[in-house]
């Protein structure tokens, strides 16, 4: 008996401090055998209606998953309440840490196809103005088919069923009329400006006249390519995200539940409310419920490296950029065709098409030899400006606008966006595989004390400690997998099944590994590359390499829970590696 409670006194009042004492072992006595601790902890969690919480144990109790000898807290209903909590926390832990990927993959393609967009919206100006500077007369008639073409291109960089080399040809089809009447042979106006039976012709044999040269082909060749890796850049964005919400929703099994029960709330039926799982026995309990979550391991670790080899076919070398930009630059080249072999492509139409004065005559396919090598020396009216001197005046039309956008502009570059993302995704290559150590650590078990082994409370747990996968769950002594989960299945078929046919349907993708190339910015000595100011590089002013914030590999890390996040979700990772298997 402590000596607070009963202190030492003299012999004459010894029998009113006997009373004393005898009253305060009863209500120790009283507390030891209430359930009031359960009562509170079942209202702080909000598990369930109070009243289904006895005031005292019962001794004759009719458990199904909480079975053990002598009284219980518990009662039939509360073990259908736990159920039901124990579900929604688990649920609700699993998306918590899900948050930061799923937001990674949703920002990323946010930010992919903001950039995309603004590119595309910079080209069709960039070529807009060409046209409304030096090829004046045809601008107005010509601006609307400019818009479509890059529409097109949008909705190709949207995953639209839209094909670039068609919007790119159809561009050039509908400028034809358009450069005959106006520049190769200026003031023919009538059928062809107006859309007559004679535009028609121009724009059905265009490509059999050839007025353009290569130029065309060229651009849809350069554009098709960069584009289509954009295309399937924010596929696979849109794929990952499925992946994600099917990890969120799944349902768990009804022996997860009940292992889920027993680990976490059966401990109360005994009184035992602050007793935590043993570090090796949750970790039996959670593979078996993510059994079917972790088989998304390994798929997941070939589409986090399709997603950089992606990433690096946009962005490692500015091939999208590049190419957008030069469309201006195509275009010009191809009227410049079209000007310096005027009177050949208006020979060549007077057969096809008829002659201009004339009615058209019915169109006949042009013979293999009009094409760009048998257009090399028209011969030229007097009154006409040698090819030499066209191209002088227009020598100016050739010189590219600059890649890299000024420091006051706010718009983050794509090879910035792309490095970014792919240091941030290097970390989650091993999310599925890792969930369960991420759900058992930290306060929630106990790994160097007395801890609850679902069944009793004790030093360690004895038990064999299974791996992830379904495999490995025939071994598992906790929670019996007797199938695999049919949603989750099907979901990583389907991942299976887009990495292969992108694989396929782009195989310049390779196997090549882009996680240095845009990953990191260091060089062998050390020294960074492509990394200033903007990029998010500070220099200390004192003379000492500068040190960019989004240089340098990464490891793998703990992902934070979604309640631990500021409302702006600023990247704040724990520099800490995942717990191994």
């Amino acid at each position: 008996m402590s000596r607070g409670i009963c202190p030492r006194v003299n012999s004459s009042g010894f029998g009113w401090i006997v009373l004393t004492c005898l009253f305060w072992v009863n209500v120790l006595d009283v507390g030891a055998y209430s359930c009031h601790e359960v009562r509170t902890a079942f209202q702080l969690r909000q598990i369930g209606p109070l009243h289904r919480v006895p005031e005292t144990p019962g001794t004759d109790v009719d458990l199904l998953v909480c079975k053990h000898q002598g009284p219980s807290c518990c009662t039939r209903k509360m073990e259908e309440s736990y159920q039901f909590a124990v579900k929604r926390e688990t649920l609700q832990n699993i998306r918590s840490y899900s948050f930061e990927l799923k937001y990674l993959i949703s920002s990323h393609a946010d930010a992919f196809q903001d950039t995309f967009q603004f590119l595309l919206s910079f080209s069709q100006g960039h070529l807009s103005s060409l046209l409304e500077s030096t090829y004046s007369p045809l601008s107005r008639r010509a601006l609307p088919h400019v818009n479509q073409l890059f529409s097109s291109l949008s909705l190709h960089l949207r995953g639209a069923n839209v094909s670039v080399e068609a919007a790119v040809h159809r561009f050039f089809d509908s400028l034809f009329p358009l450069v005959y009447t106006r520049l190769v042979n200026p003031g023919m106006e009538g059928g062809v400006a107006d859309g007559g039976e004679r535009s028609d012709c121009l724009r059905m044999t265009r490509q059999d006249i050839n007025p353009f040269g290569t130029h065309p082909a060229t651009m849809a060749q350069e554009l098709a390519g960069a584009l289509g890796a954009g295309r399937l850049l924010g596929l696979a964005l849109e794929e990952g995200q499925e992946v994600m919400n099917a990890t969120e929703h799944f349902g768990l099994s009804r022996e997860c539940v009940k292992g889920l029960v027993k680990m976490v709330y059966c401990s109360h039926c005994r009184g035992l409310t602050l007793i935590k799982p043993c570090v090796g026995y949750c970790l039996n309990v959670l593979r078996g419920c993510l059994a079917s979550v972790s088989e998304l391991d390994q798929p997941w670790r070939k589409y986090t490296s399709l997603l950089a080899r992606l990433t690096h076919a946009v962005a490692g070398d500015h091939s999208l950029e590049l190419a957008l930009l030069a469309v201006r630059g195509h275009v010009n080249e191809a009227l410049l065709y079209a000007q310096l072999h005027g009177p050949l492509i208006t020979a060549t139409v007077d057969k096809v098409c008829g002659l201009s004065t004339g009615e058209p005559t019915s169109i006949q396919p042009t013979s293999p030899e009009v094409t760009t090598s048998s257009m090399t020396s028209p011969t030229l009216p007097p009154s006409a400006p040698s090819p030499q001197q066209l191209l002088g005046q227009l020598a100016h039309l050739r010189s590219s606008f600059p890649l890299k956008p000024s420091k006051n502009d706010k718009h983050n570059s794509l090879r910035k966006i792309a490095r970014d993302f792919l240091m941030y995704l290097q970390r989650y290559k091993s999310f599925f595989a890792a969930l369960p150590e991420m759900l058992c650590e930290g306060e929630n078990v106990v790994d160097d004390s007395t801890c609850w082994s679902g069944d009793d409370v004790v030093e360690s747990y004895t038990g064999r400690v299974v791996g992830n996968g379904l495999q490995a769950q025939r071994q598992n002594p906790e929670v019996k997998v007797r199938s695999p989960n049919p949603t989750l299945t099907e979901i990583k078929e389907r991942l299976e099944r887009f990495i292969q046919e992108t694989q396929e349907g782009f195989p310049g993708l390779g196997q090549s590994g882009a996680w240095d190339d845009l990953g990191s910015g260091e060089t062998e000595e050390g020294s960074t590359t492509d990394c200033d100011d903007e990029d998010g590089c500070q220099a200390s002013g004192d003379g000492k390499d500068k040190t960019c914030c989004c240089c340098g590999s990464a490891p793998e890390i703990r992902i934070k829970r979604e309640r631990d996040l500021p409302p702006t979700i600023p990247p704040a990772w724990k520099e800490t590696s995942l717990p191994s298997k």
